[in-house]
């Protein structure tokens, strides 16, 4: 979890605008391919609607990494703000896809891995996705009807 950060915190923070916080968020780099791509498998496999998201390049975004003491232009990791906490790199990710039921939710079968040891690939991937899946001009264009899923 992001640096023992109080629940919730970003509400006292008037630097963070006010947003619905009352589902799972995903503040994702929607100029990457791959976190653009990720986005489209949690949509598709969202089956009780639990997910919200927002861009990391969307004025929230950037407020919600700063918040969270991470660089808002090098995004080196998602956010799952999830009941007010946020989670990062491996862990986040694993906790989306427990969210999903199965056959998504085994992959929690990785924490059996030392957190150390996952952050390390997750890291790896992070730093390389670009390279590997190419940038995006502009950022996630939203798929008709999943308009309500985004936030900022």
């Amino acid at each position: 979890m992001a640096r023992d950060i109080q629940p919730f915190s970003y509400r006292t923070d008037p630097a963070v605008p006010a947003f619905p916080d009352d589902h799972p968020i995903i503040v994702y780099d929607g100029n990457c391919r791959m976190c653009s791509g990720f986005v489209r498998f949690i949509l598709r496999h969202d089956r009780h609607d639990r997910f919200r998201f927002i861009a990391a390049q969307s004025p929230l975004g950037a407020a919600l990494y700063r918040h969270y003491g991470l660089d808002p232009v090098d995004y080196e990791t998602n956010i799952l703000i999830e009941q007010g906490r946020p989670w990062l790199e491996s862990e986040g990710s694993i906790r989306m896809f427990q969210h999903l039921g199965l056959p998504w939710s085994a992959m929690a079968i990785g924490r059996l891995l030392p957190r150390s040891l996952r952050d390390r690939l997750y890291e790896y991937i992070a730093r390389n996705r670009l390279r590997w899946f190419g940038v995006r001009q502009t950022c996630y264009l939203l798929e008709p009807g999943a308009e309500s899923k985004f936030l900022g």
